[in-house]
């Protein structure tokens, strides 16, 4: 082709983004900083509104149908939250949590073992966990002693309900 001409274009297109988008990030920011810290506000603002009411204190109440069990669990819950026990201390972690639960019944639970391992008067490496112990008519905590058995196999020796403080 002679006499045709080479003509170059740049990336130019004739349009540029108007400039409110370039502070579109930090517009963006700046909302959800709003929307997640609004519920954050700490403090007393009686004052600013006027109020004479006084103070009142009290226990909270827990929701109907979440009775605190005062005797251990029925002997097959306890069965599985034994054996989660001895598996979470097996495993030998720290701070750590198992989940158990009885098919058969429902019956769930969380097994947490606390503080640090210790020797017993008998000489044996022991662990003391918190066991929760959830229905759908109750929910209570137990408290619980495990020790190392000469084969290593973690054997639970004491197991009562937890009372609170």
């Amino acid at each position: 082709m002679t006499g045709s001409r080479l003509v170059l274009r740049g990336r130019y297109s004739g349009w540029t983004p108007p400039r409110l988008w370039r502070g579109l990030p930090l517009a963006a920011a700046l909302a959800l900083g709003f929307v997640c810290g609004g519920c954050s506000l700490s403090g007393q603002f009686d004052s600013f509104f006027g109020s004479d009411k006084a103070e009142q204190t009290g226990s909270i109440t827990p929701p109907p149908g979440n009775k605190e069990v005062a005797e251990l669990p029925p002997d097959a819950d306890l069965a599985f939250a034994r054996a989660a026990a001895s598996e979470l201390l097996r495993r030998g972690q720290k701070d750590a949590s198992i989940s158990w639960e009885n098919p058969r019944t429902g019956a769930r639970g969380t097994v947490t073992s606390i503080a640090s391992a210790y020797t017993s008067s008998e000489g044996r490496t022991c662990h003391d966990f918190l066991a929760s112990y959830v229905t759908t008519s109750a929910q209570s905590w137990m408290q619980g002693e495990a020790c190392k058995q000469q084969k290593g196999v973690w054997e639970v020796r004491a197991l009562k309900p937890w009372k609170r403080s």
